[in-house]
């Protein structure tokens, strides 16, 4: 028997495309993951926001049509943020998969696409509504490290396969790694894939491991880090200023929630508290460092701290339901809080706003824009800049330390979060940034109601049960809510005790079901006699309508 050569056996086996494909792309994998966890590190020394991945997700939000938002905050609500996160790594995972095959065949085309990536990245994170030059270092910085990775990862895959002279000793290969520091960096930068190549899977799974405890390192580091930036602990330091004008007293029962099973509370717990806004990483604002300016048509316009705002005497306290424009029928972008807050007509006129301004442009401090129509902000009783809620002050992801609230008024025209700037402006002169996006410059709430229980297909034994829900028709109020039961008459159903007109109301109906399936349909009335409409629209452009209906299957 012929003993075998077992430096052939090597070669064969590095010449396998197959898996040497394989390891190529997943050398891109772990180029791109070092390239982002260095990106992240350098994010903790600029910031949070100038990560790419955060960059490259603004953007995203930025660019993606208004039915495809639409689509994602339907289909995944609050998470959306996370959703698409997790879209925009699957997509970089994906480029780094066919860059490293690309760079397999080149390793010129590779490191270009390195770079295209870190590109993408720069752009992003300096082209932000609130980004700078700086913003873009971490992609820059990730960008160069990851093109260095990839060269350190390909090179095992791409070893030249070892020749023989004629007396059978051992000699470099026609291609083999040229001498000094500029032989090197040619050779790394040259063609791979060549024909007789082998693979040093040792080295390959060796620098692997190398780029594995990088990004981790890296990543994991530069997230901790990142939290040098957070403002819990400030935040939690804050003692509020007790209102000139505290919120009435709840009646006795004034909430039916306690007794009606799924039920909504009248008042929504912070944590609770539905989100939707375009901010993926939190904007963190030292209490120290808040400053509130305005401009534009203002006769003595000024600049205020948060203690000054703490330490006026006109302080208001408001029970005040808050709805997104993007809520659909029957959907549970609605919530209802205690706010605290400055009057915000008081607050204007004493800075002379003028007549000629009829919108105020309210600007974020990640860059958002908001436009409100200024005779709401003056018209409106009970309109706010708020730094409190549900007696603590605002949470960082609902706006700390002042957001602008305006009862009526869908969110996107009315609650600038992270308020920082209020420019009194015109409707002609600028267009805020949904406004840009086709969605209507005034939006007023439109008279709503839902059915919370019972739920929808869920079975539940027949007898007398109760029909609830919520209705809200901010600044008007609730006077009458309506159920009808299949194709039967419409029913008054009893409402919660009224408090104020900026408070939603629940309603509850007892009704004696019968076996079989049930269509359930609500509509409500607000004070000023406008019954909900029964046409259905959707969200955009100035928020949904129609009657909710729910299926209910009784056995």
């Amino acid at each position: 028997m012929t003993e075998q050569d077992p430096r052939a056996t090597s070669r064969g086996a590095g010449r396998k495309p197959g898996v040497r494909r394989l390891l190529a792309a997943l050398a891109g994998l772990l180029a791109a993951a070092v390239a982002l966890g260095v990106a992240e590190l350098v994010a903790a020394l600029v910031g949070p926001a100038s990560s790419p991945v955060v960059a490259v997700g603004d953007a995203a939000i930025t660019l993606t049509p208004e039915p495809v938002k639409a689509f994602a905050i339907r289909t995944f609500g609050e998470n959306d943020k996370i959703a698409l996160i997790v879209g925009t790594l699957v997509v970089i995972a994906l480029y780094a998969l066919v860059i490293g095959l690309v760079g397999l065949r080149n390793r010129v085309l590779g490191v270009a696409g390195i770079a295209l990536f870190g590109l993408v990245g720069v752009v992003a994170a300096v082209t932000r509504p609130a980004g700078g030059p700086l913003n873009g270092l971490p992609a820059l910085v990730g960008a160069i490290v990851g093109a260095f990775a990839l060269l350190a990862l390909l090179s095992p895959l791409q070893t030249p396969a070892a020749a023989e002279d004629a007396d059978g000793a051992e000699r470099p290969a026609e291609g083999a790694a040229s001498p000094g520091l500029a032989g090197r960096l040619r050779d790394a930068l040259g063609a791979g894939d060549r024909k007789g190549a082998g693979m040093d899977r040792r080295r390959f799974f060796l620098t692997s491991g190398v780029a594995v405890g990088v990004a981790a390192v890296a990543g994991g580091g530069g997230k901790l880090l990142q939290q040098r930036f957070d403002v819990a602990g400030e935040r939690g330091d804050l003692a509020l200023p007790r209102p000139a004008s505290p919120a009435p007293a709840l009646p006795a029962g004034a909430d039916l929630a306690p007794g009606v099973e799924g039920l909504t509370p009248l008042v929504t717990r912070n944590r609770d508290f539905y989100r939707v806004d375009t901010a993926i990483t939190v904007p963190q604002i030292r209490p120290s460092e808040y400053q509130l300016t305005l401009t534009g048509k203002f006769d003595s316009p000024q600049t205020y701290t948060l203690q000054q705002l703490f330490d006026r005497d006109d302080i208001i306290e408001r029970d005040i339901t808050l709805t997104c424009v993007s809520n659909e029928v029957g959907g549970r972008l609605a919530g209802t809080a205690r706010w605290l807050g400055v009057p915000l007509g008081a607050f204007l006129r004493e800075n002379g706003i003028r007549d000629d301004s009829d919108q105020l442009v309210c600007t974020s401090q990640d860059g958002m824009t908001i436009g409100a129509p200024t005779r709401s902000a003056l018209g409106v009783e009970d309109a706010m800049l708020a730094f409190g809620m549900n007696g603590e002050p605002l949470p960082v992801e609902h706006g700390f330390p002042v957001r602008m609230l305006i009862p009526g008024l869908y969110g996107y025209v009315s609650a600038c979060k992270w308020l920082t700037r209020i420019d009194a402006t015109t409707f002609d002169a600028f267009d805020p940034y949904w406004v840009e996006r086709d969605w209507a410059a005034e939006a007023p709430i439109k008279v709503f109601s839902r059915v919370d229980t019972p739920a929808p297909l869920r079975a539940f034994p027949p007898g007398r049960r109760a029909i609830a829900g919520v209705a809200w028709a901010q600044t008007r109020g609730i006077a009458r809510v309506e159920v009808k039961v299949d194709e039967g008459d419409w029913v008054e159903a009893e409402l919660s005790p009224e408090v104020d007109a900026d408070l939603w109301r629940q309603w509850v109906l007892p009704y004696d079901f019968a076996t079989g399936q049930h269509t359930l349909t609500v509509r409500a009335t607000s004070t000023d006699g406008e019954t909900q409409t029964e046409e259905r629209a959707a969200p955009f452009p100035n928020g949904a309508s129609g009657w909710h209906s729910v299926r209910v299957v009784v056995r």
